[in-house]
């Protein structure tokens, strides 16, 4: 803002509508509303704002079992703040640097730079997350740590532009959401556990 600011005064307000468009951008990119996680016994609630991209059952990679995933896919217009699917403690992690190519394509869950948590709930029910970079993010944070206890909502992460999230639940997890289902992170349930 500071650049468009500065062309705007010295330059005039035509030159700068480039310089202000793209501070517009960035304001709505890096927006994290609060939000307010819905009560419910084994809800499992969507860690990212987007569209889901799979409902399948399938081979968790991290805890070597099978599993359902649930995918969701975040474009650049959506919140990119992470946050946790469960209550639980986090028993693992693993970080995996790779390549960058469109995270709507399945191929993106095991070729592209990602980072796992492994949440165990109070129940004992085991839930993987995966924070997946995109065609175009190039940074993938995360400040959950082995032994972080979290509330499902509370924040644990952030991908920057357009990325995806992968949640793999134990397969007797009953899936509340269909592909190309719009879900808001910590707003709308994926599964019950």
């Amino acid at each position: 803002m500071a650049v468009a600011t500065l062309v705007s005064l010295s330059a005039g307000g035509w030159w700068s509508l480039p310089f202000w468009l793209i501070s517009l951008f960035v304001l709505q990119f890096f927006r994290d509303p609060a939000r307010h996680a819905p009560m419910g016994e084994g809800l499992v609630l969507s860690p990212a704002d987007g569209r889901i991209v799979a409902v399948e059952e399938t081979d968790d990679p991290w805890l070597k079992r099978r599993a359902l995933k649930i995918s969701v896919f975040m474009n650049v217009f959506n919140v990119h703040s992470n946050r946790a699917p469960v209550d639980g403690e986090v028993k693992g992690q693993w970080y995996h640097p790779g390549k960058f190519v469109n995270a709507e394509l399945a191929k993106a869950s095991m070729e592209n730079e990602r980072n796992a948590l492994w949440f165990r709930t109070p129940a004992g029910r085991d839930v993987t997350c995966v924070q997946v970079a995109g065609l175009i993010a190039r940074r993938i944070l995360c400040y959950a740590r082995v032994g972080g206890c979290f509330q499902r909502g509370q924040r644990y992460g952030f991908i920057r532009f357009g990325s995806r999230v992968d949640v793999y639940l134990p397969t007797d997890a009953r899936p509340r959401v269909s592909l190309g289902d719009k879900v808001r992170a910590c707003s709308d349930v994926l599964a019950q556990l």
